[in-house]
């Protein structure tokens, strides 16, 4: 499956390399909404939030009413969780509230789990050279993905993975990794980085796991 990715920066729609360097910046919410309508999910990033730099929340609240949507960025606590919820996200992606420098923060995904149902919750893991990102991908965790995701696996519905060494870079996405994290888990797995066309898309899809495409979109290397 695919699913377009909306990120949301200063009050714009936009594409970053690496998760550093702004390459595009849209405005035209309206055309990009009308556009995604038609797919099933679409994915909707806040980085603002993610970065610690203010917040998107009445864009997240505007597009989430429109598009069925999993909402992610600067979520760390269950009320902001069940805020995002309640303003229309069909599910949130916990990303960096998950992990500490102790390892997995086992009792935050059982108390969102608990208190939101699992159904609705995602876990982001997003990678920097093999191991998992956090606070907008300026930190690191001494963790793997496949070290955090068995620990995580009661109390989710299903993974996003970035390889952020790829994101923006429309490089491809390493399918013998997408092959190792789908083998981990029964639940969704979405992967996301670099992914540049369809036929990527169609692989990925062959062996079972979903591609979040932004880049690729947004400079029209692929339609929509």
């Amino acid at each position: 499956m695919l699913i377009p990715s909306i990120d949301l920066l200063g009050g714009k729609i936009v594409q970053l390399v690496r998760g550093e360097k702004l390459r595009l910046a849209f405005d035209d919410f309206e055309y990009w909404i009308e556009k995604f309508a038609k797919y099933p999910l679409v994915q909707l990033i806040d980085l603002d939030a993610a970065m610690r730099q203010g917040d998107n929340s009445a864009l997240v609240s505007q597009i989430a009413k429109r598009l069925p949507v999993q909402a992610g960025g600067g979520i760390h606590s269950v009320d902001r969780a069940r805020q995002v919820l309640q303003a229309g996200a069909r599910r949130v992606i916990i990303g960096s509230a998950l992990f500490s420098a102790n390892g997995v923060n086992v009792s935050f995904a059982e108390e969102l789990a608990d208190t939101v149902g699992e159904e609705q919750v995602v876990a982001g893991i997003d990678t920097k050279n093999g191991k998992i990102a956090v606070k907008g991908w300026k930190d690191n965790v001494a963790l793997t993905a496949e070290e955090a995701m068995p620990q995580l696996e009661r109390w989710v519905s299903g993974y996003l993975y970035t390889h952020v060494d790829g994101e923006g870079m429309l490089g491809g996405f390493p399918l013998e990794t997408a092959k190792r994290l789908r083998a981990l888990t029964k639940k969704q797995m979405t992967v996301a980085g670099g992914i540049r066309n369809r036929e990527e898309v169609d692989a990925l899809d062959a062996v079972g796991v979903d591609a979040v495409v932004g880049m690729a979109i947004y400079t029209e290397q692929m339609a929509v």
